[in-house]
């Protein structure tokens, strides 16, 4: 049974055939149902988004028997996704989880920036900030499918990762990944965590400038 509807395929195929100018891969790292639960329905969503446009590339990996590929790209749970652009340059994209409910428009406005070259919608004074930091940063957004305020949260983190190639943006399905929401204390979402720290976080959908100051004393500190 599809999980698109007919009517969200022909708008996909529609939006798809005119915002995509450039190939989109995405990259897959998965296992066996027996050994992950949400992985199966991963794969169907993502054979029905490739379905919708010739430039949009589906890579799956098992993340057993693909060890170098998953290091490489430094997958550290599964499901996981990462986006690139054809060549498969690592721009620091990460869904950890599926991207359902809001979720799912998170992944096709993040398929059509990269279907537009990758380029952050990001004003040039947050671009300059982000282009100093000179360390590693990891954003990790904690979502929830029925939350309406995450993928805000969600797109904002990615679009700090393609300013910076030392920043990496990842989103978390708060329900799949429960034991990792535990452990930094989620108990509303968007959650959004500096380097995995559980002392540096700050929840909410925050403007681009208030989000970029939190980034930042996060990292200060």
């Amino acid at each position: 049974m599809a999980l698109l509807s007919e009517k969200d395929r022909k708008y996909l195929m529609e939006a798809f055939e005119k915002e995509l100018q450039n190939k989109v891969k995405l990259i897959y790292f998965g296992d066996s149902k027996d050994n992950c639960e949400y992985c199966e329905l991963e794969e169907q969503i993502l054979d029905e988004i490739s379905e919708l446009s010739g430039k949009i590339i589906v890579e799956k990996y098992n993340i057993n028997s693909n060890k170098e590929i998953a290091e490489k790209y430094k997958i550290e749970m599964i499901p996981a996704l990462v986006l690139t652009l054809e060549d498969g340059e690592d721009k620091g994209i990460r869904f950890y989880g599926i991207p359902s409910g809001h979720e799912f428009g998170t992944l096709v406005q993040d398929i059509i920036t990269f279907g537009k070259g990758a380029s952050p919608e990001l004003s040039p004074a947050t671009i300059e900030k982000l282009k100093a930091i000179d360390k590693p940063v990891k954003i990790s957004v904690f979502v929830t499918p029925t939350c309406p305020y995450c993928p805000k949260a969600v797109l904002t983190a990615h679009n700090f990762a393609l300013v910076n190639p030392l920043i990496t943006a990842e989103m978390i399905e708060a329900n799949e990944y429960f034991d990792l929401s535990n452990e930094f204390g989620v108990s509303s979402v968007p959650h959004i965590v500096i380097n995995r720290n559980p002392d540096t976080y700050f929840i909410g959908a925050y403007p681009e400038q208030q989000y970029l100051e939190e980034v930042l004393k996060a990292i200060s500190l």
